[in-house]
Order: structure tokens, then C-alpha cells, then sequence
């Protein structure tokens, strides 16, 4: 695959969600890098690098209002999309907008997985709109704080509709042919608010992996790590939530010994800050929390470096009565993610991960690290905790710490925060949003599954909870190793999908007696 295709398959959907501590970015590159991997088969993308290099998905610019709430600012940025017309039968076929989230979109997000598969079914044109801010669709004048003002999820919103307007316009789409959003992740929250807010514009929504609740303290994120490390269904066992928590607890140890000790323990986990100060060891228990957080949050997935099964294997509590201690095991874990990410380091010093933030110098593709922190701290919070008594691992970094990051990045005080995140749960309703004709789809080895709609709440506002899936699980690219529960949960879509749009045919039909 050559060089320049690369780089547009870009992350998608999976990039995590946490605050961008140490840990909130592993997570996001473990996402990033399982995107990447699922993206990377030029042949399984229909596309063609030779002669026929016009099978590739068309990309186009739309210009948006940077702030569509005041009609005095007539300032304006081009928003990226990409259109996937191979399979549409016309201008009263559907719509499926897939939504982009905290990161850049490529062409795969039209053509691989959920909606892409969907679409030969229905004759669908598949649209993906990649998110103001990240990617390529970033204002002019970089990402200032006066710039980032104009960055939330109600902006998106407001992008969605005046794209759904000029698009339907650009490809001559029927007034009556219907428009349903995917998303997953925080994209699935923005297709599910999507309904929510312009249900005369967006006939329905498929919302994956959404956290439509927003949290300060998410405690409850490991909570689920827990459960599912003891899992037997994918791997886990009591023995290896065990071995987790006596890995963890000998990192600790050697911290608060100090000297050469932790000398060793910087150089065997590749910590590439110093260790002394408090913060700086947060880093690195935190980035470790993500490490095994992101085998339970995407496991199983194609192109992830660890499974829980794996993990397991590694830390000699998965059923393997390794001679190594559960310490070894979670050193030689490290050096396996790490590999998969291309990345020398685990964690960095505290003071380099708040400079990184503090840059305001876009980053064009990948991950928007300063931009989803600004998210977090002005909507979301998402924190991840370990103070509940029930957690394996350190209860460092504490909620303070990792409030403090709004306040030294953006200057922003942890009670405007908690602040910001009632606002936003009183605006969309938290688990209660009250869209109808959305479908909210959720994997229970998913740890965000408890910020989402995981049971019905109405005869339209239904809800699938697929057993061992994990994270946006429902929108890869299906495999052959899929699991029975994951091929009967992209059936159900199927079949929702297909009670929706006879019900959008009826509507058309008696709009036209």
C-alpha cells in the first residue's frame, strides 16, 4: 500500500475517550492503531492503487459557519466528507451518515464495517462527515482558546444539520428519502442527539458505544475492567484479576523504595519521565491502567495487541502456571503494546504531557489530543478513577490530578468543570434522552456500556447489548471469528434498519396520494 493511502486511512471510531492524562492517551493510540489495522487492506476496501484509482471514495469540502448561533459571524472552515455512491440506487434511495468523532476520518469510514456494509441491502449512499477540529477540518487561526469556543457537540450538531441540508441539495437527494446517522463512540452519542434534536432532518440513528451520560468522577469505567478480567467467557478468571492487582501492587512497592529500585522500574517499563515526584509516578500507573484497560476495552478486536485471554496468559492468572511473577508478565505486556504502537514510551513526565497539550499547533491527522481535552473539561469530564475499594489497581492519578489539567491547560477551575458536565446531561437527558427511533447498541465487556442505553426505553427507543462485545465491536469489519453474539447483534441491526426504512417507504408512499 503505498504511502499517501496511509495516511488517509485514519482512526475512526474506536480512539478512547478519557481525559488526556498518561493513560487517556494510550488509549486513544491503542484506539488509533486498532483503526488503522482494520483500515489497512487496500483489497478489503474495494480500492485500487493502480489504472483504477478512481474507485477510491470521493472526498469533498463543505464550508460551514464557524459560529452557526450568531448570523452576525459570517466566518467560515471547510469540513472534510467522504461519499461512497457505488451501491446507491438514487435520489429516493436512503442516506447513511456515519458520524466522525475525536479524530481524523478517511476514506474507510465509507467503505469498511457499519454503515459501509449496510448499504448494497438498501441501495444506500453512504456519507461520512469528519468532526470540526480534528482531522483536516480545522479553522483558521489553529487551536486557541478563542478558537476552541467554538468546539462541542452542539456545533457538531449544527454541522450535521447544515450538512445534511447542502449535501441533499449537491447530490439531488428526494425531500422523502430518509437519513439515518451511525456513530459509534462519542459519535454515537452525536448520532443519537442527531434524532434527538432534528428528528425532521434525521429519520433515525444507529448510536454505538455512546456514552450519552456524561460523568466527573468515572469510577464505574473500572468497575467493569474488574468484572471483566474475572470473566471466564473471554479469558479472565478470579486468579487473573488477582495476578493484575499484585502486578500493580509490586509497582508500587518499588516506587516507594526508591534509588535503585526505581531506576530498574523506569527502564523496565519504559517510563520515560523521572520517577521522584508523585505526578510523575501517577503517569505511569495511570498509563499502566490503560494498559489493561485497553485489553478488556478492545478486546478481541482485530489489529488490538492484547486480549484479556492474553493478558491473563501473561500475568500467569488465565489458567497458565507461568514461572514468571505477575510483575514479568505485566512488564512483557508492556513491551508487546508498545511494539504494536511503534512507541518507545510508556508514560512521560507530567510537565511534558501538560507542554504537549498547551501546543496549539493542529495536528493533521490522528488523534486532537488538546481538542478532546477541551472537550472533557467544557462537556464531558469522563475522569477515570480507582478509589472504589473494589478496584486491581493504584488509586493513583486521583481525580485531582487529573482535574488539574483543565486548570493548567486551558485555565479552566474544577468547579466550572463538574459544572459543564450536569449542564450537558441536562441538555441531552443523560440515559434518558427520549429520542425515539434510535437504536443504541453497546457490548457488555465495553466498560463505557454504563454511560450508554443499554435496555429499551420505549417501543422506539430500543437497545442491544451484545454478550463479550467489546467496544464499537458492532461496526468493524465482520470476520470469521466473530463470536455467535456479535453475528446475532449485527442481525438485529440489520433488522431494525430494515423496519425502519419500510416505514420511511410507507411514508413516502402516502405522501404521494
Amino acid at each position: 500500500m503505498t504511502v499517501w493511502l496511509a495516511r488517509w486511512l485514519g482512526p475512526l471510531l474506536l480512539v478512547s475517550l478519557w481525559g488526556l492524562s498518561a493513560p487517556a492517551s494510550l488509549l486513544r493510540r491503542l484506539g488509533e492503531h486498532i483503526q488503522q489495522f482494520q483500515e489497512s487492506s487496500a483489497q478489503g476496501l474495494g480500492l485500487s492503487l493502480g489504472p483504477g484509482a478512481a474507485a477510491l471514495p470521493k472526498v469533498g469540502w463543505l464550508e460551514q459557519l464557524l459560529d452557526p448561533f450568531n448570523v452576525s459571524d459570517r466566518r467560515s472552515f471547510l469540513q472534510r466528507y467522504w461519499v461512497n455512491d457505488q451501491h446507491w440506487v438514487g435520489e429516493d434511495g436512503p442516506i447513511f451518515l456515519h458520524l466522525g468523532g475525536e479524530g481524523s476520518l478517511g476514506p474507510g469510514s465509507v467503505m469498511k464495517g457499519h454503515p459501509a456494509a449496510l448499504a448494497p441491502a438498501w441501495g444506500a449512499l453512504v456519507i461520512s462527515l469528519e468532526h470540526r477540529f480534528y482531522g483536516l477540518s480545522i479553522p483558521a487561526g489553529g487551536l486557541e482558546m478563542a478558537q476552541l469556543r467554538f468546539l462541542s457537540s452542539r456545533h457538531a450538531l449544527a454541522d450535521v444539520v447544515s450538512a445534511r441540508l447542502a449535501l441533499s441539495r449537491l447530490f439531488n437527494v428526494s425531500s422523502s428519502s430518509p437519513w439515518i446517522c451511525f456513530g459509534g463512540s462519542y459519535a454515537g452519542s452525536l448520532a443519537a442527539w442527531a434524532r434527538l434534536k432534528f428528528p425532521h432532518l434525521i429519520f433515525a440513528s444507529v448510536a454505538s458505544s455512546a456514552p450519552v451520560r456524561a460523568v466527573l468522577d468515572f469510577s464505574e469505567y473500572n468497575d467493569v475492567v474488574s468484572r471483566s478480567l474475572m470473566s471466564t467467557a473471554i479469558g479472565g478468571s478470579l486468579e487473573c484479576r488477582a495476578a493484575v492487582s499484585a502486578a500493580f501492587a509490586e509497582v508500587e512497592r518499588r516506587l516507594r523504595l526508591g534509588g535503585a529500585a526505581q531506576a530498574a522500574l523506569r527502564t523496565e517499563l519504559s517510563a520515560c519521565g523521572t520517577l521522584g515526584s508523585a505526578e510523575n509516578q501517577a503517569e505511569l500507573l495511570g498509563a499502566l491502567q490503560a494498559l489493561v484497560g485497553g485489553a478488556v476495552q478492545y478486546d478481541g478486536q482485530e489489529g488490538a495487541p492484547l486480549s484479556v485471554r492474553q493478558l491473563c496468559g501473561l500475568l500467569g492468572g488465565g489458567g497458565n502456571r507461568s514461572h514468571s511473577t505477575p510483575y514479568c508478565g505485566l512488564r512483557r505486556a508492556v513491551q508487546i503494546v508498545l511494539h504494536s504502537l511503534g512507541q518507545k514510551c510508556l508514560s512521560f513526565s507530567r510537565a511534558e504531557t501538560v507542554a504537549q497539550l498547551r501546543s496549539t499547533e493542529p495536528q493533521l491527522s490522528g488523534v486532537g489530543d488538546r481538542q478532546w481535552l477541551y472537550q472533557t473539561c467544557t462537556e464531558f469530564g469522563f475522569y477515570v478513577t480507582c478509589e472504589n475499594p473494589r478496584c486491581p489497581f493504584s488509586q493513583l492519578p486521583a481525580l485531582p490530578s487529573q482535574l488539574d489539567l483543565c486548570e493548567k491547560v486551558f485555565g479552566l477551575s474544577a468547579l466550572s468543570v463538574a459544572q459543564a458536565v450536569a449542564q450537558t446531561n441536562s441538555y441531552y437527558g443523560g440515559q434518558t434522552p427520549g429520542a425515539n427511533q434510535v437504536l443504541f447498541v453497546n457490548g457488555d465487556t465495553d466498560p463505557w456500556h454504563v454511560l450508554s442505553v443499554t435496555q429499551a426505553l420505549g417501543s422506539s427507543e430500543s437497545a442491544l447489548l451484545i454478550r463479550t462485545g467489546s467496544h464499537c465491536l458492532d461496526m468493524a469489519p465482520e470476520r470469521p471469528s466473530d463470536s455467535p453474539s456479535v453475528r446475532l447483534g449485527r442481525q438485529n441491526i440489520f433488522q431494525q434498519l430494515q423496519t425502519w426504512l419500510k416505514l420511511a417507504k410507507e411514508s413516502q408512499v402516502k405522501g404521494e396520494v
